[in-house]
């Protein structure tokens, strides 16, 4: 996806949460450990979650906000996030430990992009969305790892 606005980079982030649940969701009945197909279920819904949540941002976004040109410094980060970008059995073959690392890794690599546009901004609309989208994910990476460390304790 080219991305040339932050209307474009929320629908882009949107659309990887999107694609990270269903993959999650398809290997979720294929791992052959219980709990690893327990947190494949629970981080699928989760990310389905997230691409909700991160749908709002489009609707509720300040509109120059949105129409801000990120390719004079964006600096093709975005190409750089690393996730599992086929829907094969990927997530079926990982452990759980396996599966939570790679899942972190995705939404630590979200938020530093967001932290980077956020420094970056020209506009305080633009500013204040880029650290509103860093929150979110900041915020739903901890739920996440509270959940997470419950599952771990079972």
């Amino acid at each position: 996806m080219d991305i040339k606005s932050f209307e474009d980079l929320i629908e882009w982030a949107r659309e990887l949460h999107a694609h990270l649940s269903r993959c999650l969701s398809e290997c979720s009945t294929k791992n052959k450990e219980e709990r690893a197909r327990a947190l494949l279920t629970y981080l699928a819904d989760h990310e389905a979650e997230l691409e909700r949540i991160t749908a709002e941002f489009e609707k509720q976004a300040d509109s120059r906000a949105l129409k801000t040109r990120l390719y004079d410094y964006l600096n093709d980060e975005h190409k750089a996030i690393r996730t599992h970008r086929t829907c094969d059995d990927h997530y079926a073959n990982l452990d759980f430990d396996s599966i939570v690392r790679e899942v972190f890794s995705f939404h630590d690599q979200l938020i530093d992009l967001y932290d980077s546009l956020a420094g970056k901004a020209e506009i305080p609309e633009a500013k204040e969305l880029a650290e509103s989208l860093r929150a979110m994910e900041e915020h739903e990476a901890m739920r996440m790892a509270r959940q997470i460390g419950m599952m771990d304790d079972v």
